[in-house]
C-alpha cells in the first residue's frame, strides 16, 4: 500500500510518519532519529533551504506533490493500473473534491480491472471548511451524500465524531473492515477470472459471484471511506475571543505572533503538550522502542515502498525496430499492414509491402500518424508481457489516426458493453475518458510508479492540462537532483489534429500555444520536437519512448501530406535536430541569397513551395533550405543542452543574410529562442498570429501570412538587389491570393494549383 495525500497543505502527514518509521533517516541522515534530529525536521519544515507543508518530491513515499489541488485520485488510479497486489490509500480533501478534475476522477473506477489491475481505497475527509468558505461536501446531508458517493459506484463507510479516542478506534475497525472486504472482492473476482479463461461460463459465475449473464465481469463496488472532522481538530478552541477548531479560523496560522503575545505563547505550549510527547519520545528523543516496533519494516514502510519511487522498479520497453514502417520516399509506401490481432498476446507480424510509383522527394503522400499507429500497435505488442506500456487520451485516438492501435488492443472499459460498441474490453491497453485532467493523471501516476506511456490529444486542448504539466514538470526538475530518486519514464504528448489542419473545426480548435507554455520550464527537462513527415515521426517517437526523466512534445500531422525524407536521412536529420536539406538548395557553391526555414509539417511544405517558385522564376537565386525539427536547436547551448554553439547557427543561418522562417506556432516564439543571435535582426518569422475560421487547408495559411506566395513576397522585400526583375513575380503573387480568395468563396476547395503541387 502506498499513500497519496490530496490536501494541499498535507506534507506533515507523510513527513512525520516517515521519520517515525526510519526511513526519512535512512535519506537524510543528519535528521537522525534524536533530539538533534528532532530540532533539524522541525526546522527545516516551511524554512528558507528547507522542505515544502507540501508532499513534495523530497519526502520518501510520496507520488503526489499536492500543491494544486485535484489530481490525488486520478494519480492514485494511474499508479494502480497494471499493479494488481498494490492499494493506493488516497485522501482526498473536501476542498479539493470541488475540482472538476476530481469530481470527475470519482469515475476512475469503470476503467479499474479487478483482475489485473490494483485497488484505490479514497478516503474522503470532511472537516467543513477551505481557506475562508465552508465545503459542498460537507454542508449536503449524509444521506444526499451517500446516495451520491453510491451513484459514482463506491460503497461509502463512514467514520465521524470529535472525541479523539473514540475515533482512534472506529477508524481502525472500519479499515479493518475495508481492507477485508478489498480482500475478498480481489479474490471472488480472480477466482471468477481464471474460472472464465479456463471456459466455463457457469463455473466463473458460481466461483466468483461477479461474472454477468453475459459471461462479462460484473463490475465490483469498492469500499472508500468518508471521515469527517472539525477543521483544526485537537488544535486551540478559542484564540482572542473567535473560535479556532471547527472553524475556517485554522486553515492557516492560527497564533501569529507567540513571540510577543505571552497568552499565544501559552495557548501555543499548551496546544503542542497535548499530544504527550513525553509518551513517545525517550530522554534522548528518540522514538520509545514498543512504539517503534509497531511500525512495518524494508520495503513494507510507507517511506522505503518502490512503487513511490517508481524509477526502482521501471524496466525498458521492448522496442520493434522503427525502420521497418518507413515510407518509401523513393519507392512507394513500405511499412506495414498489420491484420486485426485477437489478443495483445498475437505478437508483432510481418510486413506487407505495398508498393507505389514514385518519382522522388515529396511525391509520396501518407498520414503520418496513421503510419505511427502501426509502429505503436507493435509496441503494445513486444510489451504484453509485462503490462507496462499504456496509450491515454480523451476518445481521440481514431481521430488523430491511430486506428492501427486496435489491431493489437482494446479500450479498457469495465462499465457495460453492448452489441455496438467498438475496441472496448476489460484488459485494454488505450485509456480514454472525456477528461483531459483524467488521462494526464492516469498518466502521471502510471510514470511515477515505474512504467511507460503516450498521451495522444488534440493540439488545441491540451491545454486543458497545462497546469498539471506545470507540476510534473516541477516534479522532474525537483527528483533530478535527488540522487536516491530514480529517473522515470519521459511523459510524452502525441499532438495531432493540429492548427494548421483544424479548417473545418473552425477557430476555436486552432492554438498552437501548448509548445510555448512548454517552453518555461527548465531545458533539462522539456523537448519540442517538430517531424516534417511521417518517418521523422517514427525516429521522435522511437527516441521520445526510450528516454528518461523529460517531457517531450511531439506535433504531427495526421491528414495525407508529402512525404520529404528517406528513413536513412530522416534518422541523420532527427539525431542532428537541424539541418540544410541540399537537394531543395542550390547554393552549394556559394553563399546563399537568402535563407529559406520551416519548423513543422505545414511550414515545411509551404517553404518548399515558395523555394520551387522562386527556382522557377529567379533561377540565379541563391537559395538555402533549413528544417528544424528540434525546437530546442535554435536556443544556444548556454540555455539548452540540445542548444547549436553560435558558430554552428552562424554556420547554418548566417550571419547576415535574411532569413525567411515558416514555423508552426506563434511566430513570435522562434524570435525569444534566438534573440542573442548574430543574425536575430534578419530573422522574419511566420506563424500562427491567431487568424482562423471555418476555411479551407491552404487559407489557413493564407489568412495568418504563412503560405508560399506571401513567402515569395517577402523573399523580394527582403532582397533589394533584385531591383525590377522582382516586380513582376511580385504582382503575380498578389494576384493569385486575389483569385485564391475568390475561388474558395465559389468552389469551397483550394486552388488546382495548390491542391495538386509537387515538389520538382
Amino acid at each position: 500500500m502506498i499513500y497519496v495525500a490530496g490536501p494541499g497543505h498535507g506534507g506533515p502527514a507523510l513527513v512525520a510518519n516517515t521519520y517515525l518509521e526510519g526511513t526519512y533517516s535512512e535519506v537524510y541522515p543528519s535528521i537522525s532519529r534524536d533530539e538533534a534530529g528532532l530540532q533539524r525536521l522541525f526546522k527545516q519544515f516551511s524554512f528558507p533551504g528547507g522542505i515544502p507543508s507540501h508532499v513534495s518530491p523530497e519526502c520518501p513515499g510520496s507520488i503526489h506533490e499536492g500543491g494544486e489541488l485535484g489530481y490525488s485520485l486520478s494519480h492514485a488510479f494511474g499508479a494502480v493500473f497494471d499493479n494488481p497486489g498494490l492499494t493506493v490509500a488516497c485522501v482526498i480533501g473536501d476542498g479539493e473534491a470541488e475540482t472538476g478534475a476530481l469530481a470527475t476522477a470519482w469515475h476512475s473506477n469503470k476503467f479499474l480491472n479487478p483482475v489485473t489491475d490494483g485497488t484505490v481505497l479514497p478516503i474522503l475527509h470532511l472537516n467543513g471548511y477551505k481557506i475562508a468558505n465552508p465545503t459542498l461536501l460537507a454542508r449536503v446531508t449524509k444521506p444526499e451524500l451517500e446516495q451520491l458517493l453510491l451513484g459514482y459506484g463506491w460503497e461509502p463507510y463512514f467514520v465521524e465524531g470529535e472525541e479523539p479516542e473514540e475515533m482512534h478506534r472506529a477508524m481502525a475497525a472500519t479499515l479493518d473492515l475495508i481492507v477485508e472486504n478489498i480482500r475478498i472482492i480481489r479474490e471472488s473476482m480472480r477466482r471468477g477470472g481464471a474460472a472464465q479463461a479456463a471456459g466455463g461460463e457457469a463455473a466463473a459465475r458460481e466461483a466468483s459471484g461477479g461474472i454477468g449473464t453475459s459471461g462479462q465481469f460484473e463490475r465490483p463496488r469498492w469500499p472508500m471511506l468518508v471521515l469527517r472532522t472539525p477543521k483544526g481538530w485537537t488544535g486551540p478552541k478559542v484564540i482572542d475571543g473567535l473560535p479556532v477548531e471547527g472553524s475556517f479560523r485554522s486553515h492557516q496560522v492560527p497564533i501569529v505572533d507567540p513571540a510577543t503575545n505571552s497568552e499565544h505563547l501559552r495557548q501555543l505550549e499548551a496546544w503542542l503538550k497535548s499530544y504527550r510527547p513525553e509518551e513517545l519520545f525517550d530522554e534522548r528523543g528518540t522514538l520509545r522502542a514498543e512504539l517503534a516496533e509497531l511500525a512495518p519494516v524494508g520495503t513494507r514502510r510507507m517511506g522505503a515502498n518502490p512503487h513511490a519511487n517508481g524509477g526502482l522498479l521501471l524496466k525498458d520497453l521492448q522496442m520493434p525496430d522503427f525502420r521497418r514502417y518507413a515510407v518509401d520516399v523513393a519507392g512507394g509506401l513500405a511499412g506495414k499492414n498489420t491484420p486485426l490481432a485477437t489478443s495483445a498476446n498475437d505478437g508483432p507480424s510481418a510486413d506487407e509491402p505495398v508498393v507505389r510509383p514514385v518519382d522522388g522527394h515529396g511525391s509520396v503522400k501518407a498520414s503520418d500518424t496513421l503510419v505511427l499507429g502501426e509502429f505503436l500497435a507493435d509496441v503494445i505488442r513486444y510489451n504484453a508481457a509485462e503490462s507496462n506500456f499504456r496509450i491515454f487520451g480523451p476518445d481521440e485516438t481514431l481521430s488523430n489516426k491511430l486506428d492501427a492501435v486496435f489491431k493489437a488492443t482494446s479500450r479498457q472499459w469495465e462499465a457495460e458493453i453492448i452489441p455496438q460498441d467498438q475496441y472496448l474490453g476489460h484488459e485494454g491497453r488505450v485509456m480514454e475518458v472525456l477528461s483531459e485532467h483524467q488521462c494526464e493523471g492516469w498518466l502521471e501516476g502510471y510514470l511515477l510508479t515505474g512504467r511507460h506511456g503516450l498521451f495522444n490529444s488534440y493540439e488545441a486542448f491540451i491545454h486543458i492540462v497545462d497546469s498539471m504539466f506545470n507540476q510534473h514538470a516541477k516534479w522532474l526538475k525537483v527528483t533530478r537532483e535527488l540522487p536516491w530518486r530514480r529517473k522515470i519514464a519521459s511523459l510524452n504528448y502525441l499532438l495531432a489534429s493540429h492548427v494548421w489542419r483544424q479548417d473545418h473545426n473552425g477557430f476555436t480548435h486552432q492554438d498552437p500555444g501548448f509548445i510555448d507554455h512548454v517552453i518555461n520550464k527548465k531545458a533539462e527537462i522539456v523537448r519540442v520536437y517538430l517531424p516534417p513527415d511521417a518517418n521523422c515521426l517514427l525516429s521522435a517517437m522511437d527516441h521520445c519512448l526510450r528516454s528518461r526523466h523529460y517531457v517531450n512534445v511531439i506535433v504531427a500531422g495526421k491528414h495525407p501530406a508529402p512525404q520529404w525524407l528517406p528513413m536513412d536521412e530522416a534518422i541523420l536529420h532527427c539525431t542532428k535536430g537541424v539541418g540544410i536539406w541540399g537537394w531543395a538548395s542550390n547554393d552549394q557553391d556559394g553563399e546563399p541569397d537568402v535563407v529559406m526555414a520551416a519548423a513543422g509539417d505545414v511550414p515545411t511544405l509551404e517553404i518548399l513551395a515558395a523555394i520551387s517558385i522562386l527556382r522557377e522564376r529567379l533561377p540565379e537565386l541563391r537559395v538555402r533550405m533549413i528544417n528544424v525539427f528540434d525546437l530546442m536547436k535554435l536556443q544556444p547551448q548556454s540555455e539548452h543542452p540540445h542548444g547549436l554553439s553560435d558558430f554552428d547557427f552562424d554556420l547554418l543561418f548566417t550571419r547576415n543574410k535574411p532569413v525567411i522562417f515558416a514555423y508552426h506556432g506563434y511566430p513570435w516564439l522562434v524570435h525569444r529562442l534566438t534573440y542573442r543571435r548574430t543574425n536575430h535582426g534578419n530573422i522574419h518569422v511566420r506563424g500562427y498570429k491567431e487568424e482562423g475560421t471555418i476555411t479551407t487547408p491552404f487559407d489557413m495559411t493564407v489568412l495568418n501570412d504563412m503560405d508560399r506566395f506571401h513567402l515569395v513576397m517577402d523573399v523580394v522585400e527582403r532582397l533589394p538587389q533584385l531591383g525590377q526583375r522582382a516586380a513582376y513575380l511580385k504582382q503575380e503573387m498578389e494576384d493569385t491570393l486575389i483569385r485564391h480568395r475568390q475561388y474558395i468563396r465559389e468552389e469551397g476547395i483550394d486552388l488546382p494549383e495548390v491542391l495538386n503541387w509537387k515538389w520538382k
